[in-house]
């Protein structure tokens, strides 16, 4: 008996060690499943966020651009009006609002929006990284410097006449008060800090203001000229920390976010402890308390089932199962929630726009054609209030695991991301002031129009705009710019263009005209337009516009179109008619 009771004992110590190392087993399994997926998506995060930045400071450097193209430049030293450019810009600038600096390609000032004192030195070190960007042709950013105890980051561009380098334009941000510290504010998080640091590690933009100016840890400095988003382990203030960094951007500046080693492992690290260290003590209480083990096992397992389930129901991605032809066997409880899919059987391709889904149908049959295929593309999703959203879609062919038997779909909203992204190329396209194309959109559109068509370019100039900026004021003479913008608009076709190129100066594109007759009506109602009075601050305004008319044929070259309106445009302010294709 005492044998036979032994041997239960020994048989349920068993069968308890392999059922503890088996848990024990898949909890390790588990967490460095979550821990890989969590890693990733943290470095996918950090490369996301870094683009970003680097595109941010790239349309800084398309700002001086733009200022270069619209407002021509003496470059001679002591040049009152370059001065007064650089001023005026500096005054409007979102982001040069400490100053605008002229040099030769020595570094010698040739003129300043304020006093040479208040702008540091282009030969000091902070420029290194500027100054190798220009020699290879593209805009330059330097690293963090102090003037006038703020903290500022040069932004240069090449100004070039004919094909040669002529002199250089620097524009300097105030780092306190720039586009990138208000994109960082709003990523505030309790749980990390995000921060933007140049090549020696001074940072230069943070999620706390309060870190500006300081330094990061020197590991974190380390690794800021990787180009691969990276993760670095330190000590801070006897904490274990954590930074994933992504470098590579502009200047040698990287993006990097930090955080204590507690708050990035998360709740799964610590629950899977303490699940184990409860396998370890079930197996030391032995065969006494084999019962109350095995029902503890099911109340924790039921527990976490209950935990899993609510965390799977709230939480913000969408898991979807298809069989081989697009239909849903299972959906989340997220997905249920956020995209309405609630019976088994639904097609997928019917909750995905229309415009899509004829490349979506084609990425699946590509995927299931291949055993463990992986696909990953963006579509715009019906939401079960009927707006579509951007989803970021990762699709893995599961239909030979049997298991799942199934393409299994992870789904994550985009939206907000890819607005913002949408946002930054309209704005490095559009007029920040009348919300028409720019220049550079202008030429893109000219250039496509006259590889098939015969084009008639308008280039306006408005009589009588600068008075009304005396008079009234700046605020008055972009609200006529407004004005002018909109009336002009209404007097187009739907194909026709009108850009601002700068100032008071407005160009349009009628593609298809190619004869004299057709742009008459054309000019006399813009003159019209233009003639007619405007409302501007509770009084009536009159102006004029000087109108050059070029038309342009298949095949000319869009610069050399341009410069023939604007000569024709002068031509009309100076009293004279010129014949051909370009007239007054």
């Amino acid at each position: 008996m005492r044998l036979r009771s032994w041997l239960v004992v020994g048989v349920s110590v068993a069968l308890l060690l392999a059922i503890g190392a088996v848990g024990i087993s898949v909890n390790r399994s588990a967490l460095r499943t979550a821990e890989t997926v969590h890693r990733a998506d943290s470095l996918a995060l950090a490369t996301n966020n870094g683009d970003l930045a680097a595109h941010m400071l790239l349309v800084s450097a398309e700002e001086l651009n733009d200022f270069v193209t619209s407002h021509p430049l003496s470059m001679t030293a002591g040049d009152a009006g370059d001065a007064a450019a650089l001023q005026e810009y500096a005054k409007k600038s979102p982001s040069f609002g400490y100053g605008l600096m002229l040099t030769d390609l020595t570094g010698n000032a040739l003129s300043a929006s304020g006093p040479a004192s208040m702008f540091p030195d282009p030969l000091s070190a902070a420029f290194k990284p500027l100054i190798s960007s220009l020699a290879l042709g593209r805009p330059g950013f330097s690293s963090i410097m102090t003037m006038r105890g703020t903290l500022v980051q040069a932004v240069a561009v090449l100004i070039v006449v004919g094909s040669q380098p002529a002199a250089i334009l620097y524009g300097f941000v105030p780092l306190a008060k720039s586009q990138l510290q208000e994109y960082l504010v709003k990523l505030t998080d309790d749980s990390h800090v995000s921060l933007l640091v140049d090549a020696a590690g001074v940072i230069g933009a943070s999620s706390d203001p309060s870190q500006l100016g300081g330094r990061v840890d020197p590991a974190i400095a380390a690794k800021v000229t990787s180009t691969d988003s990276v993760f670095v382990t330190y000590s801070e203030r006897g904490h274990s920390m954590i930074a994933t960094v992504h470098g590579g951007l502009p200047g040698g500046w990287a993006y990097v976010r930090t955080q204590s080693t507690v708050t990035f492992d998360g709740p799964v690290r610590n629950r899977s402890l303490t699940i184990n260290l409860a396998l370890l003590t079930m197996l030391l209480v032995g065969v006494a308390g084999l019962a109350i083990l095995g029902y503890r096992s099911q109340l924790v397992r039921r527990r976490a089932e209950e935990r899993f389930s609510a965390l799977v129901e709230h939480a913000p991605d969408v898991v979807v199962v298809l069989d081989d032809e697009g239909r849903v066997q299972y959906a989340s409880p997220s997905g249920r929630r956020i995209l309405g899919v609630t019976r088994v059987g639904t097609p997928v391709f019917e909750i995905v726009h229309p415009d899509e889904r004829p490349h979506l149908r084609e990425r699946f049959a590509a995927l299931t054609a291949q055993k463990g295929a992986l696909e990953r593309l963006q579509v715009r999703v019906r939401q079960a209030g009927g707006d579509y959203r951007w989803f970021d879609l990762t699709a893995s062919n599961q239909l030979h695991n049997p298991a799942l038997d199934g393409v299994v779909i992870n789904a994550r909203d985009i939206t907000d991301s890819r607005e913002r992204q949408d946002r930054l190329a309209h704005d490095a396209h559009h007029d920040p002031l009348t919300g028409l194309p720019n220049r550079r959109r202008l030429q893109q559109r000219l250039a496509d129009s006259l590889e098939a068509e015969p084009v008639a370019v308008l280039f306006v100039d408005l009589d009588g705009f600068k008075p009304v900026n005396d008079e009234f004021g700046h605020e008055a003479g972009d609200e006529l710019l407004r004005q002018v913008g909109a009336r002009l608009s209404g007097c187009l076709r739907p194909v026709d263009v009108l850009a601002r190129v700068g100032g008071d100066e407005f160009v349009l594109l009628l593609p298809g005209i190619g004869t004299e007759d057709e742009t008459r009506s054309v000019v006399a109602r813009l003159r019209a337009c233009a003639d007619a009075p405007f409302l501007i601050q509770g009084e009536e305004v009159r102006i004029g516009a000087s109108i050059g008319v070029h038309l342009a044929g298949p095949g000319e070259h869009p610069e050399a179109v341009l410069r023939t309106a604007d000569q024709a445009m002068y031509a009309v302010k100076n009293g004279r008619d010129r014949p051909g294709r370009h007239r007054a």
